[in-house]
């Protein structure tokens, strides 16, 4: 009888393990680049086509490897840099396991050409589907190329998923963009359908850091070093303003790997939770130095999870070191005080001296004092805060009343505003709180739902196109959706590299900070795939412009402009919630307010 259990061909285990390993164009450039690091290279090279799917090809000028040395990197966990199991407690490599090139190979027509430092010829293998085709000598400079094409070529089901070009290579250049980061002493060149993207040469960290995620950034980053026993942590963190709507800009990395670790992003968040806003996230590079005994990498194929040994002790530590930067508050400049002294003769020292205490003898009349009574909207507050307003009287510039007949908001009673940001109304016995600022914001985003449905949200040309640097999945993110940003009212032109120029802006936007609004559209477009299109987010989007477009916090009102206000909510729908979901009033009956007070 023949057995049910069988033991698998080592072409299907390569691709079983290669979907764990190869998810996509990415993931083959990193596993190429990490391993061309710990060969000790100063210099790689990157070239795509057609976002990897055609062409992947990574040049290094590393420690090369022998005829034999290639061959056996070919088999299935073969690796140099492991040999025993205490070696997995003492990693100093980003790669271990020895499963990345037969993977990648059995998923694609693999070419690995290899030359050791000091030896006279190179040599060269190829294969197809993991079956080696072809073993050579080759002439070529010390070190080792890579070149995988047609990637999944064998696997469609797995090809089927792969996403476009421009986004296939937006991940690779976020991919890059963090490898290059980590090691700021080797030049990384990334080139894509032959264009040169970005060249990224020997430097320090700050001006890398500069070089790929944008001079303007780089101005808001500063610099952190913190030591605790065994815990090293260093890099840079920005201020709180310098945010982000996604963790995009999170680089943490462990032993110069880096990881999406909770912990780490947990301790990062506390640490700037006294200064920053919920649903903000800050834009850090931080590098934390830990013995490789205190922490596990060997937790998912991807490497991007770990554990630590001692969780809290990290947590705090991580914590401290954004704290002790954030708590100076570099950010503010602070000019210092000098005294300026001039060299005087004894007599007119003597003279000075007799003014000073004339000056403090002499008492003002109180016939002459005069009182000054600032008026009430001006009057400094409390700890900085401005004094809660109460009007019952209209306004100078208030409008009379409209003679045509009013919907709910209209006909309420206005009785004043509450801290600049409420509207106190009347409605028979009961008392109506409105939030002016969800009103608002309502009123906006039907307006901009109206506007798309029709021609296209209301643009407004910019006197001067700004110049923007984008991060590759912002760039990958705008060329892929560029008509559906033109339709919600922003006209941007590609500049070259990562810059773009934007033209103009959502008129509804004009004179405010639209460049953070565009950053945050794009995360939300960014998290877009075949399971999610742009109508899904639509919503989303335009009520993030609206959000952004509005007046936030205290901001007085004329009575006039409550009125047109309360006119916009009666002839908008949803007027009673905001596009986030949040009351636009509240009612307090009369017996709810006796109650208050024992009546």
């Amino acid at each position: 009888m023949a057995t049910r259990i069988r033991i698998l061909p080592e072409q299907l285990t390569n691709k079983i393990a290669a979907g764990e390993v190869v998810e996509r164009p990415a993931s083959v450039v990193k596993e190429l680049v990490e391993n061309a690091l710990d060969a000790g290279c100063n210099e790689v090279m990157v070239e795509i086509e057609a976002g990897g799917k055609r062409l992947i090809k990574v040049s290094d000028t590393g420690c090369g490897m022998t005829r034999e040395d290639a061959l056996l990197a070919m088999e299935r966990h073969a690796t140099s840099k492991i040999a025993s199991d205490d070696d997995l407690f003492s990693l100093a490599t980003l790669g271990f396991r020895g499963e990345a090139l037969p993977s990648v190979a059995s998923v694609s027509r693999f070419t690995l050409a290899t030359r050791e430092k000091g030896s006279l010829e190179g040599t060269e293998i190829y294969g197809e589907g993991g079956r080696i085709k072809e073993v050579k000598a080759c002439g070529m400079a010390e070190g080792t190329v890579i070149s995988v094409r047609s990637l999944f070529f064998n696997t469609p089901a797995r090809l089927k998923f792969m996403k476009s070009s421009d986004t296939e290579a937006g991940h690779v250049g976020d991919l890059l963009t963090r490898l290059a980061i980590s090691r700021p002493d080797v030049r990384f060149i990334y080139t894509n359908d032959g264009k040169t993207v970005f060249r990224a040469l020997n430097t320090d960290l700050r001006e890398r850091v500069a070089n790929l995620l944008g001079r303007a950034i780089s101005r808001d980053l500063y610099p952190v070093e913190y030591g605790d026993g065994q815990v090293q942590i260093t890099g840079l963190v920005a201020k709180p303003e310098c945010s982000r709507s996604a963790a995009s800009h999170l680089y943490t990395y462990i032993n110069g790997r880096f990881i999406r670790d909770k912990v780490v992003q947990h301790a990062v968040l506390q640490a700037y939770r006294n200064f920053m806003e919920r649903g903000r996230y800050p834009v850090v590079v931080l590098f934390i130095q830990v013995p490789a005994a205190e922490v596990d990498v060997n937790v998912h194929p991807t490497k991007h999870e770990v554990r630590f040994r001692e969780q809290g002790r990290v947590h705090d530590c991580i914590q401290a070191a954004v704290e002790s930067v954030l708590r100076a508050t570099p950010w503010v400049k602070r000019e210092p005080v000098t005294e300026i002294k001039t060299a005087a003769s004894p007599a007119a020292a003597a003279r000075i001296g007799e003014v000073r205490e004339s000056l403090a003898r002499y008492t003002p009349p109180k016939a002459a004092q005069q009182t000054f009574s600032m008026p009430q909207a001006q009057r400094p507050s409390v700890l900085g805060r401005k004094e809660p307003f109460l009007s019952t009287q209209p306004t100078a510039d208030a409008a009379p009343a409209d003679p045509e007949p009013c919907g709910y908001f209209s006909g309420l009673m206005v009785i004043g505003q509450f801290n600049a940001a409420y509207i106190l109304c009347q409605d028979g016995t009961d008392l109506i709180v409105i939030d002016q600022h969800a009103a608002h914001e309502r009123v906006a985003f039907e307006r901009l739902k109206t506007q798309f449905a029709s021609l296209g949200v209301a643009s407004q040309r910019l006197l001067f196109p700004e110049t923007v640097e984008f991060s590759f999945k912002e760039g990958a993110a705008i060329r892929e959706h560029l008509l559906e940003l033109t339709r919600i009212g922003f006209s941007l032109e590609e500049f070259g590299g990562s810059t773009w120029l934007v033209q103009a802006v959502p008129q509804i936007l004009a004179g405010r900070d639209h460049l953070t609004t565009l950053r945050d559209i794009l995360e939300e477009l960014q998290s877009l795939g075949r399971s999610r299109s742009f109508q899904d987010v639509l919503e989303d989007i335009l009520a993030r412009i609206a959000c952004h477009s509005v007046v936030r916090g205290s901001h007085p009102l004329s009575n006039q402009e409550i009125r047109a206000l309360f006119r916009q909510m009666d002839a908008t729908e949803f007027s009673s919630n905001c596009p986030h979901g949040r009351p636009v009033s509240q009612k307090l009956t009369l017996a709810e307010i006796e109650k208050m007070f024992k009546r």
